[in-house]
């Protein structure tokens, strides 16, 4: 900041300048301009100012701790400071001081308990965490920030960096979703439209959809003046696309068009290396080896050569039979990216041919070490496993020892480690230019797509951003650029002021560049010796980024000794700041864009001044090691009497989870309706969802390589009926073979000790052998959809017999009174199983109670734990980097265990019912061949309902779609029931009043533009809607958009999001308010004898 003389006095009309800036103005700035330029110098004076008004704190820290002032006093002057430091954290983040923006921002965290009312601070530390590639805080802070001020002025801004982030961690529909919001959005974003398009594409190509990318990148080619870089980038995908994706046409046209479009792309981005390497591949494919050398040489000397780049230069010189060279060059692709998986494959293949097969194993089994972590499809890490298998089976054979005996062609892996880079491609190390750097802030992607020797595969999901890290390794710890150029030494102004002692320590800044090196979406990587736990909470994230001492509360006669110091100038000017941030504050709240949070709690039902929804603590009191495998809850039924008590309904209300054994016995139940035999004979043609899965037993959830871990993968595809039949079939009979040739000992096995087997036999015999020994792939069929009373109503007559608390249809049963019907939750699923299906963990839709019988013949594993851990198994997913709500997991035991949750497992034999109450964590495995029916049931209990209201909102959170319309639901419940439980009227009767006053306001608003509400009504059955953008649910006033002869539903943020003064919308409302009053009014306590 410079010496202690630096004079950081402000005039008053720079301290009103200073006030008018805040997080929103970040990205927007470029203090390189002679506009901005000014603003720079008295961003440093102010930060100046504040930095030695803080750095006071420190000084009277301590003193006098007996003395107390006026809690009132203390209360205002805490709120005061807490400001100072959110003023500091604007404007170092608008300076870019990224860490001492984090402190600042973190102490303000820690003082202001409500930091989530002040959008600005959302904002801010979302953009810091998103330097720093925490990915997961990041995301937090800015749906956190968009569920409580649904009207942010710079909401297209969030919406673009959560596009980013979820494209980053692999979840390409949540990253479709908000870069289509960010693109409708009407507000202040730092990237063009076209920008957004070219990266919307780009998911398309990343999914694999290359037709929708293709006609996606093709338009937006021909939009007029469209920024060149936009178009280089562009071009550049499209030929890939047409070099990389057999569909596009037959290979000859493809490669020509390839061509064509790269060479365009380098016209209009000279500068761009990316498109002279994928220029490089295509000139390999086609024969061109000089002219793919010259491409990479280009590629190298202006980008710096990626990882990509020196493999494919290995390539070239493999097929050129230069075998040292092509080994210097993927040392050279694996030194600068260590999970490079086509590198260490096509060193291992290099090796292989050479006939060291163990360093070639050493290769095999880091390529397939690194594909556990998703990078590759599964025929890619099977063939990988293979071929470990393969030179295993080589290594100390006669063939090996033989072969010791001569000359090693090449070095070791170890001593090829430090070979240098071939000499004639090392012409320019430089950094990357100005140009370059622009693309990479806009999130484009980095070199990819090399698959080694073999086939092209499509561009990969990967960034070289500055702000989202270096995705290709290249500046990762574990990656050291030292040897690839000269480091630049940090030199130390003389004079140069020391930093405040609430700023960060140098190792704090240590684990701070591991975060912003951090290449694994967003996970905590500690520096060594750190734990490996990732914070879970506010106050361990404090202890991870601030020093001890500054996280306690000051004394009331320490800040009143502060702010009584007059004499500093720089205390004047906090005195002046505090005075008029307040009013600025209610003027920059008001939004930059004049839409800033006019009414933010519009959409909530719950508490408007509260946090946004988040996980739940661990529960406490913790739950002794010997508790942690109770009895599982059950009921052996044995009459028609007892299924139809009320002592059964209370009993399984009251368990997390039951077993009612004997059912269908007691009622006569007739499953074989459910049968496969009987569904084929029903309709053969219907429609099964297919999860291809690996086999495995229920208490494991292995990766390839035997660790333990908690993703749980499958693909989907679908069938029918009558061909699921034949596979079930089949697989029982397959079965019934080897445990009857098991039991006579005839056990076939193929010999792979022929000297004259070629490697592909050795890779198919690898290949049958890995799944002898570690499992086999299994289709599970489910979501077999019963709800059509036309084809199934044998099936569903039969489900009448049930008790009333697990019936369908029932009065006592919320879902009963949706009014349509919603798949798999008010209607019959059935999932039709092989040893070894699984349903991986979730909670139900909105927490509702579920009811599952077993159909049989064979036995179904059951694992669950109580509602009140969900908050623990969430953060544990966090931990194993999966999403609680989206993603696919298959619990560790041995981690819940540790964590002290509680797990109930049990078997579900055929003919039993399994009751799962609200909330209630499960995941199920089928021990034999099976079929399941299943549905979701209501309760008419107050904690269903609340729990059904946490989750609706925690699910608007997490932009994730409730499938179950709350606001219909409860004015239906309204209308159609009698409630005697005084805590579900209350809770019913308030979101009614919530929504009622959503309405009213609504359309208060819509009438003061001077628009008009038409009168729309609603039609018998009509589903309820939701939001074409956002997907949230839309109650009653729906603002309507016409697209392609469609009309497309909106809620009322995203309409203003897309038109401030909602022109080309049509407000439509479905319900007149005196109706919806008269239902509210009618709508009172009942008793217990009006019910019955």
């Amino acid at each position: 900041m410079g010496s202690e003389a630096t004079d950081f006095s402000l005039t008053a009309e720079e301290k009103c300048v200073v006030m008018e800036f805040d997080s929103r103005q970040y990205g927007f700035i470029k203090f390189d301009t002679p506009e901005f330029a000014p603003k720079k110098v008295l961003f440093l004076k102010a930060a100046g100012s504040l930095d030695r008004i803080l750095a006071q704190h420190g000084h009277y820290l301590n003193q006098n701790p007996q003395e107390k002032g006026n809690p009132e006093e203390m209360a205002a002057q805490k709120e005061a400071k807490a400001r100072l430091f959110l003023l500091l954290g604007h404007l170092h983040l608008l300076l870019e001081n990224y860490p001492k923006s984090l402190s600042a921002y973190q102490r303000h965290f820690v003082m202001q308990d409500d930091h989530f009312k002040d959008p600005s601070f959302m904002y801010g530390l979302g953009m810091v965490y998103f330097h720093f590639n925490n990915f997961q805080w990041a995301a937090k802070a800015f749906q956190d920030l968009l569920y409580k001020h649904p009207g942010f002025s710079h909401s297209a801004e969030v919406h673009f960096r959560l596009g980013l982030i979820h494209k980053a961690l692999g979840d390409h529909t949540s990253s479709l979703k908000h870069f289509r919001l960010a693109l409708s959005d009407s507000g202040p974003c730092t990237q063009t439209k076209s920008d957004l398009k070219f990266l919307i594409n780009h998911v398309y190509e990343i999914q694999g959809k290359y037709k929708t990318a293709k006609e996606g990148y093709e338009q937006l080619l021909e939009s007029p003046d469209l920024p060149s870089l936009v178009r280089a980038n562009a071009l550049r995908q499209l030929g890939w696309m047409f070099h990389a994706v057999p569909a596009l046409g037959d290979p000859h046209t493809r490669e020509a068009y390839a061509i064509q479009s790269l060479q365009k792309s380098i016209e209009a981005d000279p500068t761009s290396g990316q498109s002279w390497y994928f220029l490089g591949r295509c000139f390999s494919k086609i024969g061109k080896v000089h002219d793919a050398f010259v491409s990479y040489r280009h590629s190298i000397d202006k980008s710096e050569a990626s990882a990509d780049t020196w493999c494919s230069i290995g390539v070239l010189y493999q097929q050129q039979s230069q075998p040292m060279d092509a080994l210097q060059a993927y040392i050279c692709a694996v030194q600068l990216d260590k999970t490079h998986i086509a590198a260490w494959t096509d060193l291992a293949i290099l090796y292989e041919s050479c006939n060291q097969p163990k360093d070639a194993l050493a290769c095999y089994m880091k390529a397939a070490k690194t594909n556990i972590k998703g990078q590759c499809f599964i025929s890619d890490l099977t063939h990988l496993l293979a071929s470990v298998f393969v030179s295993r089976q080589y290594i100390h054979t006669d063939a090996w020892v033989s072969s010791l005996s001569r000359n090693k062609p090449l070095p070791s892996i170890e001593e090829a480690w430090s070979l240098p880079i071939p000499a004639e491609l090392t012409s320019r190390q430089g950094a990357i230019s100005q140009q370059q750097q622009q693309q990479q802030q806009q999130g484009y992607p980095s070199q990819t797509g090399s698959s080694g020797a073999g086939t092209p595969q499509p561009l990969s999901p990967s960034y070289s951003n500055n702000e989202m890290g270096a995705q290709s390794g290249r500046n990762s710890p574990d990656h050291p650029p030292s040897k690839r150029r000269k480091g630049s030494q940090k030199v130390k102004v003389e004079g140069e002021q020391s930093p405040p002692s609430f700023y960060l320590t140098p190792q704090q800044l240590q684990m701070l560049n591991f975060l912003q090196q951090n290449q694994h979406s967003g996970s905590y990587i500690p520096p060594a010796g750190g734990s490996q736990t990732p914070p879970t909470s506010s106050s361990e994230l404090l202890d991870s980024v601030l020093p001890r001492e500054l996280q306690q509360a000051l004394s009331e006669q320490e800040i009143s000794a502060l702010l009584a110091s007059r004499q500093d100038i720089a205390s004047s000017l906090a005195e002046d700041l505090l005075a008029q941030f307040s009013q600025q504050q209610q003027k920059t709240d008001a939004g930059a864009s004049g839409k800033m949070d006019v009414k933010a709690d519009r959409n909530l039902i719950l508490s408007d001044d509260g946090a946004p929804p988040s996980p739940p603590p661990d529960p406490t009191p913790v739950v002794a090691k010997d508790k942690l495998n109770p009895p599982t809850p059950s009921v052996y039924l044995e009459s028609k009497k007892d299924a139809s008590s009320i002592e059964l309904a209370q009993y399984c209300l009251s368990q997390p989870v039951c077993v009612i054994r004997g059912l269908a016995g007691a009622l006569k139940l007739d499953l074989g309706l459910f049968s496969t035999k009987s569904l084929v004979e029903a309709n053969p043609d219907h429609a099964v969802e297919i999860r291809t899965q690996l086999q495995q037993p229920p208490d494991e959830n292995r990766d390839a390589v035997g660790n333990m871990i908690w993703k749980c993968n499958s693909s989907r595809s679908h069938t029918t009926v009558a061909k699921y039949a034949q596979y079930q079939a089949s697989s029982f009979q397959e079965s019934l073979k080897e445990e009857q040739d098991r039991a006579k000992g005839l056990v076939s096995r193929e010999s792979d000790s022929d000297s004259n087997s070629s490697l592909p036999r050795r890779l198919e015999e690898a290949f049958l052998v890995y799944f002898c020994l570690n499992g086999k792939m299994i289709k599970f069929g489910t979501n077999v959809d019963l709800s059509d009373e036309r084809k199934w109503k044998p099936q569903l007559q039969e489900l009448t017999k049930l008790p009333a608390f697990t019936r369908l249809v029932s009065a006592s049963n919320m879902l009963s009174h949706m009014g349509h019907t919603i798949l798999g939750m008010n209607s019959v699923q059935l999932y039709m199983k092989v040893p070894g299906s699984r349903t991986p963990g979730h909670q139900e839709n909105l927490n509702f109670c579920s009811v599952n019988i077993n159909i049989g013949p064979g036995d179904v594993e059951w694992f669950s734990s109580p509602e009140a851990y969900w908050g623990t198994i969430h953060r544990m997913c966090d931990k194993a980097s999966i999403n609680y709500v989206k993603g696919s997991w298959w619990p560790n035991l041995e981690d819940l265990y540790e964590a002290n949750v509680p797990v109930y497992r049990f078997i579900q034999k055929p003919g039993d019912l399994v009751w799962v109450g609200p909330g209630t964590v499960h995941w199920v495995q089928a021990i034999g061949w099976c079929n399941n029916i299943a549905w979701n049931v209501g309760p008419l209990a107050w904690r269903q309902y609340q729990l059904a209201l946490e989750r609706y909102e925690f699910n608007k959170v997490q932009s994730f779609k409730s499938i179950v319309p709350v606001k219909h639901l409860s004015w239906n419940l309204a209308r159609n029931i009698k409630v005697t439980d005084p805590k579900l009227f209350e809770q019913i009767k308030l979101t009614l009043a919530r929504t009622l006053r959503q309405c009213q306001w609504a359309r208060e608003l819509v009438e003061s533009m001077g628009r008009e509400v038409r009168w729309h009504g609603r039609m018998e059955d009509e589903v309820a809607h939701y939001c074409n953008e956002c997907e949230v649910e839309v109650f009653n006033i729906l603002f309507v958009t016409a697209l392609d002869k469609k009309h497309m539903v909106h809620c009322l943020d995203c309409a203003q999001r897309m038109s401030p003064g909602l022109h080309g919308f049509t407000a439509l409302m479905q319900y007149k308010v005196a109706d919806l009053m008269e239902v509210y009014d009618n709508f009172q306590l009942g008793t217990s004898e009006e019910w019955l």
